[in-house]
């Protein structure tokens, strides 16, 4: 027993050293949330961020995510290290989550998603996560935000990342669910909506660039960059701090460039980490000006 008391004991001193830079104030922590963007093959940079985060003893304590941030923050959430994660993203290709398909809604299908999963964390559910979970995706009927923060992990995978036009739309419930990024790019309402406190969004760049496309899967991209510079200012206003790794020049296919992603990650959270300190800090104060008043 007073091995563990030492342990809970020593966790919450470094906390407290990150916020305050080795101030002894013993004040109420906040509940941290992480929002981790889309970006198909760019989300390996979330794995550099995350790796930061840990360095630094910041806490999670919600993660919502969308398409490729959603599979990123079930593994992390699950237990799965980052060395296993950076492992599995040096070899993995299209054909570990896409399979081609003839269809009037979508050129392939998401399904070996699940087993994708299956084969990288031993979550099966929300319930099985050590970090509570929020993936948004999007009801095409309705056009709004669709929460899932329990039950089947598979299927909310799949449904925040059919991006529409390349996968077919998963349908749940009498909805049809596509990639959540239309709605919600960085997910920092859903973070917001499961508690946290402070919300650090994670966002991986959907600035249209001016060269040509190649391919269609680069038009069809590109068209809803433009769309979501409009919703970009909505999502900001609720993030306490956002993270900008910069990989815009990373194409959506490019696995085999994970190392230059997670360093991208890392360096864009390292920059970051003084906002961090200060959105704690701020948090602290406001409590603490609260708790006067209230006395």
């Amino acid at each position: 027993m007073g091995a563990v008391m030492d342990w809970l004991t020593g966790g919450v001193g470094r906390l407290r050293d990150f916020a305050y830079h080795e101030s002894k104030r013993k004040l109420a922590m906040p509940r941290v949330g992480l929002a981790l963007s889309g970006g198909f093959a760019r989300g390996i940079a979330h794995i550099g961020v995350l790796r930061v985060l840990e360095e630094h003893h910041v806490p999670i304590d919600v993660i919502a995510g969308t398409s490729v941030g959603a599979l990123i923050g079930a593994a992390y959430a699950s237990g799965t290290t980052l060395d296993e994660m950076e492992a599995q993203a040096k070899i993995t290709r299209f054909t570990d989550f896409g399979r081609w398909t003839l269809s009037r809604l979508g050129l392939a299908t998401n399904q070996k998603l699940e087993e994708f999963l299956a084969r990288n964390t031993t979550a099966k559910r929300f319930e099985d996560l050590s970090i509570p979970m929020v993936i948004a995706a999007t009801d095409l009927g309705a056009g709004n935000t669709v929460y899932f923060t329990k039950g089947d992990l598979g299927t909310a995978i799949r449904a925040t990342c059919a991006y529409p036009g390349l996968f077919v739309p998963i349908h749940l419930n009498g909805r049809i669910l596509v990639d959540g990024f239309l709605t919600e790019p960085v997910p920092v309402e859903g973070a917001r909506h499961a508690g946290a406190d402070i919300v650090i969004g994670v966002n991986l760049s959907s600035r249209v660039v001016e060269a040509t496309p190649k391919s269609m899967f680069e038009v069809i991209g590109r068209a809803f960059s433009i769309v979501q510079q409009s919703a970009d200012v909505t999502w900001r206003r609720y993030a306490d701090v956002v993270i900008e790794p910069q990989v815009m020049q990373v194409l959506w296919d490019e696995f085999s460039r994970t190392p230059e992603l997670i360093a991208a990650g890392e360096s864009a959270a390292r920059l970051a980490l003084p906002a961090i300190r200060a959105a704690i800090s701020s948090f602290h104060r406001a409590e603490a000006t609260v708790s006067s008043t209230a006395n």
